[in-house]
Parts: C-alpha cells; sequence; structure tokens
C-alpha cells in the first residue's frame, strides 16, 4: 500500500471540505445538483427495487455521486 504524502489530504478529508463548502454556497455549488442528482435517482432505484429502501437508495445514490466529484 503506497503511502501518502503528509501534505496530500485523504479523501475523508476532500469530502468533508467539499461538504462544507457545498452547504456554504447552495446550489451555486459546482456539486450540489450532481449530488441531489445521485440521490434522486439513488430513491427511484430504492423504490423500484425490492431489495432497498428509497433511503437507502437516496443515501447511496448520493454518496456515489459525491464520490465522484471528490475523487477528480
Amino acid at each position: 500500500m503506497a503511502r501518502q504524502h503528509p501534505e496530500e489530504p485523504t479523501l475523508v478529508e476532500l469530502t468533508i471540505e467539499e461538504v462544507k463548502a457545498m452547504g456554504k454556497q447552495g446550489m451555486s455549488h459546482p456539486s450540489t445538483r450532481p449530488v441531489l442528482t445521485g440521490g434522486a435517482v439513488g430513491a427511484v432505484a430504492g423504490i423500484l427495487l425490492p431489495v432497498v429502501s428509497w433511503p437507502v437508495g437516496l443515501l447511496a445514490g448520493a454518496a456515489i455521486a459525491l464520490y465522484t466529484r471528490v475523487k477528480r
């Protein structure tokens, strides 16, 4: 496993900063709409799939969308 340099932020730190920025800037932040869209798609998938409920789908969809935004 490769070690990160101390000055490189971790994925968790990047995600926290992104969520804080989304909270401060609201809909004007570039990540807000994709994360909300991911949550909506996940909720619909949760409604259609008998194994997953819509709240779980909503959280999973939003988390996946946020992860893809932060990972770039």
